[in-house]
């Protein structure tokens, strides 16, 4: 029989490669007051210079609205599974004239 040792044990650990990513919920992710986000908006169309924090909180925002949108979107049953993509980057960026962010879609799944 075979001893069990510290160095079997690592090269086991280190074959299996399988990365399970933390999941979040959106409903307890931390958003803006309505004042500041609109506020921020306003600030950002007008092309007007925002701060660094000022910005990471619109983009923050904007993203929480977008991942909420897919979500109640997702599971009602008025739409087409697939739709909801298009949809929710059309009202939350798009009609406001903002560049939606990249693989924004695949930062997304990462919450429930």
């Amino acid at each position: 029989m075979k001893k069990k040792t510290k160095n079997n044990r690592r090269k086991k650990n280190n074959s299996q490669k399988t990365i399970k990513r933390k999941r979040y919920s959106i409903k307890n992710a931390k958003m803006i007051s309505k004042k500041n986000y609109e506020k921020l908006l306003q600030k950002k169309k007008k092309k007007k210079k925002l701060t660094k924090k000022e910005n990471e909180k619109l983009n923050r925002a904007l993203f929480i609205n977008y991942c909420k949108c897919i979500k109640n979107i997702k599971y009602s049953k008025k739409y087409k599974k697939g739709s909801e993509y298009p949809i929710c980057i059309s009202s939350v960026y798009k009609k406001r004239k903002l560049i939606p962010p990249k693989d924004i879609i695949k930062k997304c799944k990462r919450y429930y």
